[in-house]
């Protein structure tokens, strides 16, 4: 930003101070100290000190790999060899291993994120059941919120267009100066593809690029779509432009949304799902967004039992072939991408995830404790499957809540950096923090009868 704003510094410390304050201000309602929406306004705050802690771990971590490579010359480990003294026999040498300081409150980072994302993925869970919601607008009118809202897209977007790129950012690794070999170049690729986990493997390396035009552009248009999806959403079903405004000026202001605003494997999903809920009258274009956001990270996927739920009574097949037609596209397609993302098979497997836990790849908090993920995967599937039976009379609320309550919940065992990709529920966790009763949204009353003739 300094080469727009002259001496413009913000570190992302202060800002989730300053967010933090802004946030207080124009959200919580003191004449109702004690309600809901303050909890809730409370815990999206409390986030933020878990993704300091996480960012902070990182960076210590990097910072010891460079001192120890560079501290590592040619030859050392064989002088060292030779002046270690000969050892008895029988006698083990036991290695003292020192706590990484990085990685501990890397750690922690994750911990606190876990922690407040139980509490969120309670608060969900139960959200169904919370009939009376009042109207609680926010201190700021609809024109502050609207030029603010502006004002934070265009900070946000001119970040992204001068962010350098970082090893946090998903950077691949620069080429060095020479040029690399065809199977080198193959082997990078393919050790992305594994740390990434399951999803579409050219949207995973494109991802990772470190400095392309196309994917910034691809994040400006991805966070366009989120701030006019939740202006839409409040706009056409809650019945409210203020509520829609304050939602996207809400989800601006997070520290996380300026913190990971280049990344698009965080934010397209979200548009994509995002979009599904605006769509929910039209199956069709549901189903082809939800398809294309499963296709794309396949976690999504886990939210076709609540969703088919959702339409059982009208729309049902319109979804599903939606979803089946565009994930055999995408099917399809790997057979045309390039050999140095694997064979078709290899491919195929990683795009639907039919495996996925590999111990060495891990990269978050599960890092060395891959074990311990099984129950929680057991736990989190058992829920998904009981989404299709509860609640049993579904309308647009509990859809909102419940399928952020399952992107929430793919976080506490994703392998990849797990917990920190908050773009998949967000939105939804906070249009459902905003949203009205929305009872009388149900499929039987807002979706018309057959293919052609649809419902204003």
């Amino acid at each position: 930003m300094q080469e727009i704003l002259y001496e413009y510094q913000m570190n992302p410390t202060t800002w989730v101070y300053l967010s933090s304050l802004i946030m207080i201000a124009v959200y919580f309602k003191f004449r109702r100290f004690w309600s809901v929406r303050n909890l809730d306004l409370i815990g999206l705050i409390l986030l933020a000190p878990g993704l300091l802690l996480v960012a902070h771990g990182r960076e210590m971590k990097d910072l010891a790999a460079g001192a120890s490579a560079d501290s590592a010359g040619p030859g050392r480990e064989t002088v060292q060899a030779r002046e270690q003294p000969p050892k008895a026999d029988g006698v083990k040498e036991k290695a003292e291993e020192k706590p990484d300081p990085g990685r501990q409150l890397e750690q922690r980072g994750y911990l606190w994120l876990f922690v407040v994302g139980g509490f969120f993925l309670f608060r969900m869970l139960v959200d169904s059941a919370m009939v009376r919601r009042p109207l609680l607008e926010p201190n700021l009118s609809a024109s502050g919120l609207t030029f603010a809202c502006a004002a934070m897209l265009v900070f946000l977007m001119s970040n992204i267009i001068t962010h350098p790129p970082t090893k946090s950012d998903g950077a691949a690794p620069a080429p060095s100066s020479e040029k690399l070999h065809v199977n080198q170049e193959n082997a990078d690729v393919r050790e992305i593809l594994k740390q990434r986990g399951p999803g579409y493997p050219l949207f995973h390396v494109f991802s990772s690029e470190s400095d392309e035009p196309a994917k910034r552009a691809t994040a400006i248009i991805a966070h366009l779509a989120v701030v006019l999806g939740l202006v839409l959403i409040g706009y056409r079903h809650f019945d409210n432009t203020h509520t829609g405004i304050a939602a996207a000026t809400l989800y601006l202001l997070l520290p996380y949304t300026a913190n990971y605003t280049p990344r698009i494997d965080h934010v397209v999903p979200a548009a994509l799902l995002l979009w599904a809920i605006q769509s929910y009258r039209r199956p069709v274009v549901a189903g082809i967004l939800v398809g294309l956001a499963a296709g794309l990270i396949w976690y999504p996927l886990f939210l076709l039992p609540l969703w088919c739920s959702f339409y059982w009574r009208r729309g049902l097949l319109r979804f599903s072939l939606a979803v089946l037609v565009v994930l055999g596209i995408m099917a399809a397609s790997l057979a045309f991408m390039p050999s140095s993302l694997g064979s078709y098979k290899d491919q195929f497997c990683q795009t639907f995830g039919v495996w996925h836990v590999h111990s060495k790849d891990i990269r978050g908090f599960w890092e060395g404790l891959a074990p311990f993920r099984w129950p929680v995967m057991a736990g989190f599937v058992a829920m998904c499957g009981s989404m299709a039976l509860w609640p049993a009379q579904k309308n647009l609320g509990s859809l909102l809540a419940c399928s952020a309550a399952i992107m929430l919940g793919t976080q506490f065992w994703k392998a990849y950096e797990g917990g920190t990709f908050m773009a998949w529920y967000l939105p939804l966790l906070i249009l459902t923090i905003f949203r009205p009763n929305l009872e009388d949204r149900v499929a039987l009353s807002a979706i018309s009868e057959g293919w052609v003739k649809w419902r204003k």
